[in-house]
C-alpha cells in the first residue's frame, strides 16, 4: 500500500463510520469537502477519497471542482479589466473569479438527490488550456453527465472552507500585516501590504458572497483540511509539482514565476486559515479532520475537530 493510500485510509476509518450514521438520517448525498493549500496534492487526495470509498467501503461517490465554476474567459477578462489595479484579480482564483450561481445549482442538485426522483446533473468543466492558458469554459454538450445518485459527493478547491471575516477583523489582520518587519524573502508569508485594503476587502466580499450562495458551513455535512504549520512549504510543494512537470513535459513555469503565482494566494491564507484551523463547523464537532503535513508532505498528525 502507497504511503497516499495509507493515509487516505486512515482519514475514512475516522469518516465512513460517521457518514453510515448520517445516511441513516438523510436520503441526500453526503457533501464532503475539501481544502488544501498550494501543492498540498488536495486534487490527488480528492481522486484516492472516491477509489477507496467505492472500492473498500462500496460507497459511490464522484469529485467536482471548484476550479470548473470559473466564470467564462470573456467574464474573467471583464472583471479584470474591471479594476486593473488589482493584482489580486489579474489572473482566475480568488473569490469572485467563479460562477457561485452556477456552483450553488450544480451542488445543490446533487446534494438535494433522494430515492424518490431520476435526476442526472451535467457537471461543468472549465478547460484551463484555453486562450493561452488563461482557460474557458468548455461547452456544455462535453460535460460529464452524473446519471445515478452518489452517496458521497467530493468538493473541492483551494479556498473551499474560506469563511470572510468581519470588516473590523479584516483591518486588524491588515494593519498587523503592515507593521510586521520588511520581509525579502522570495518565499514571504506576509504578503497583505502588497495590496490595497480595498482591493483585500472585495475578496472579502466576494468570499461573504460565496459563503452564502454554496461554500460556507450549511453547504457541507464533513470536511477534510490538508494544512501545515509553516506556510513557506507552500513555496516548497509548488515548486516541487513544477519541477516534476519540467521532467514529464519539458515545459512548466520558471522558479521565480511559482513563487510569483503562490505569493497571489498567500493573502486568503493570511486572512482565513485561523477560522478554517478552529473548525468549520465549531470547534468540536467532530465532522472536520485536519491534516498536517511536514515539508516533503509526510503526515505528521492527523486532528478531528
Amino acid at each position: 500500500m502507497s504511503s497516499l493510500d495509507s493515509n487516505v485510509q486512515r482519514i475514512l476509518e475516522l469518516l465512513v463510520p460517521k457518514f453510515r450514521a448520517h445516511k441513516q438520517l438523510s436520503p441526500h448525498p453526503i457533501v464532503l469537502g475539501i481544502t488544501g493549500l498550494q501543492g498540498s496534492g488536495k486534487s490527488t487526495w480528492a481522486g484516492k477519497i472516491v477509489q477507496l470509498l467505492s472500492s473498500k467501503y462500496s460507497l459511490n461517490a464522484i469529485t467536482v471542482s471548484l476550479d470548473d465554476f470559473y466564470h467564462t474567459h470573456d467574464n474573467l477578462v471583464a472583471r479584470r479589466e474591471q479594476d486593473p489595479g488589482n493584482k489580486l484579480y489579474r489572473t482566475r482564483g480568488q473569490p469572485g473569479t467563479h460562477d457561485q450561481h452556477l456552483a450553488h445549482d450544480t451542488l445543490q442538485a446533487l446534494r438535494s438527490w433522494d430515492d424518490s426522483n431520476a435526476n442526472a446533473v451535467d457537471i461543468p468543466v472549465f478547460d484551463k488550456s484555453r486562450f493561452n492558458g488563461e482557460g474557458d469554459r468548455a461547452p456544455h454538450e462535453t460535460w460529464p453527465c452524473c446519471t445515478s445518485k452518489p452517496d458521497v459527493v467530493v468538493f473541492e478547491g483551494w479556498c473551499v472552507g474560506f469563511r470572510s471575516l468581519p470588516d473590523a477583523a479584516l483591518q486588524s489582520k491588515y494593519q498587523t500585516a503592515k507593521a510586521a518587519p520588511a520581509d525579502d524573502n522570495p518565499e514571504c508569508i506576509v504578503t497583505l501590504p502588497d495590496h490595497d485594503f480595498t482591493h483585500i476587502q472585495e475578496v472579502n466580499r466576494s468570499l461573504a458572497e460565496y459563503n452564502e450562495t454554496f461554500m460556507g458551513p450549511q453547504h457541507f455535512d464533513f470536511f477534510i483540511h490538508l494544512d501545515t504549520e509553516d506556510l513557506r512549504n507552500v513555496y516548497r510543494w509548488r515548486l516541487q509539482q513544477e519541477h516534476a512537470m519540467w521532467k514529464a513535459k519539458g515545459a512548466g513555469m520558471s522558479d521565480d514565476s511559482v513563487r510569483a503565482f503562490v505569493r497571489g494566494y498567500m493573502p486568503a491564507y493570511e486572512l482565513y486559515l485561523e477560522g478554517l484551523r478552529e473548525g468549520l463547523f465549531g470547534s468540536t464537532s467532530g465532522r472536520q479532520v485536519r491534516v498536517v503535513m511536514d515539508r516533503e508532505r509526510g503526515v505528521e498528525k492527523v486532528e478531528l475537530i
